[in-house]
């Protein structure tokens, strides 16, 4: 389909160069404005239409001001493939550095290498006619509630091909994620006195060691369904017998939620109450003949961007460097990226 908004002619993007200038501006979650409008502020040079949409910040985190869902495209054009990734990192902050290899520092590849990708390979498909769109999202890392808010202005699109780091392979699948924080109660005494308190930590303790012990589910071709035990917090003292008592866990899914919150919920019972705060569910993908693929174990915004055409996945990377103090993109990857993105644009927009 060709485009009747053209860009505005200008050199082509080095996505290298891009990726140093994003990383440079912390956006960890929560404190994604100035990167924001680093990005409307740049893609308006070059010629794109941009729109910038406030994403509520929650009330603990109201003091790190404005963030914002960046879209860009052609004002009246109806795009028919979006590309997609998220603006903000986990903490903490780590400033970009380089070798004549790698690009180093919060971000590379997780995921403002692939912000800058994304631009350079939808340049490139304007240029040739095709209605290209780009959307770039706040809160990924934490609640996805920016492609929430996405999801309720949806542009039009017939495909999202949206970025996350899987090796520039492309995902057959993505596992999904339920939260679940359990809190137990207890009553405080002297710890040298038990009886007369009820330990929250133990109740806690007993009710994990259950948790650690469910039988998950396993998806053939995806993989099991894995249980993470994140954080753990309470009492007062090792002198005190412990009145409160929290944890957070994880469970990667391949499967409905439904038998995992029920087994959670064994678990805890008479031990603690359980507070499901999140769910993503376990999502198949498009493939394309031609390309290199794999599984993608952790969760994307992709469950909450169904408004925004078929979903693809596939960016630079690896995930395994992601959210550690080793992050790292390979900059001949980067440059592959753009092809890659470039490739599949074509296959799926030929007529």
């Amino acid at each position: 389909m060709t485009s009747p908004a053209a860009p505005a002619r200008t050199a082509p993007i080095d996505p290298i160069a891009l990726t140093r200038r994003l990383c440079a501006v912390e956006s960890t979650t929560y404190h994604e404005g100035a990167a924001g409008k680093f990005l409307a502020g740049f893609l308006k040079e070059r010629g794109w239409g941009v729109e910038m949409t406030p994403v509520e910040q929650p009330p603990e985190s109201a003091a790190a001001g404005e963030r914002w869902n960046v879209y860009a495209g052609a004002p009246g054009e109806t795009p028919d493939l979006v590309f997609s990734t998220h603006i903000d990192t986990v903490p903490p902050y780590i400033p970009v550095s380089e070798d004549e290899e790698f690009l180093y520092g919060r971000g590379v590849c997780d995921a403002k290498g692939i912000i800058a990708a994304q631009i350079a390979a939808a340049e490139s498909l304007r240029a040739q006619g095709f209605c290209i769109g780009l959307l770039f999202v706040s809160g990924e890392e934490r609640d996805s509630a920016g492609a929430k808010a996405a999801n309720l202005r949806p542009k039009g699109s017939r495909f999202l091909i949206n970025g996350e780091p899987t090796d520039n392979k492309l995902a057959l699948a993505s596992k999904g994620s339920l939260r679940a924080v359990f809190r137990a109660q207890g009553r405080m005494a002297h710890s040298a006195y038990p009886e007369l308190g009820e330990s929250a930590v133990h109740k806690l303790v007993e009710a994990l060691n259950r948790v650690l012990a469910l039988p998950l589910p396993v998806l053939e071709d995806v993989g099991p369904s894995t249980v993470n035990i994140g954080q753990i917090q309470g009492g007062h003292a090792p002198n005190v017998i412990a009145d409160h008592a929290e944890a957070q866990v994880l469970v990667r899914l391949v499967t409905d939620s439904a038998p995992i919150r029920a087994a959670l919920l064994e678990a805890a019972e008479g031990l603690a109450e359980v507070d499901f705060t999140l769910e993503i569910p376990f999502v198949r993908l498009k493939a394309v003949d031609g390309l290199p693929t794999m599984i993608a174990k952790f969760t994307t915004d992709i469950p909450q961007l169904s408004n925004w055409g078929q979903p693809l996945l596939l960016g630079p990377g690896s995930i395994q460097v992601a959210h550690t103090p080793h992050e790292k993109v390979a900059k001949k990857e980067l440059l592959e990226a753009v092809e890659l993105y470039v490739q599949i644009g074509k296959k799926l927009l030929a007529p």
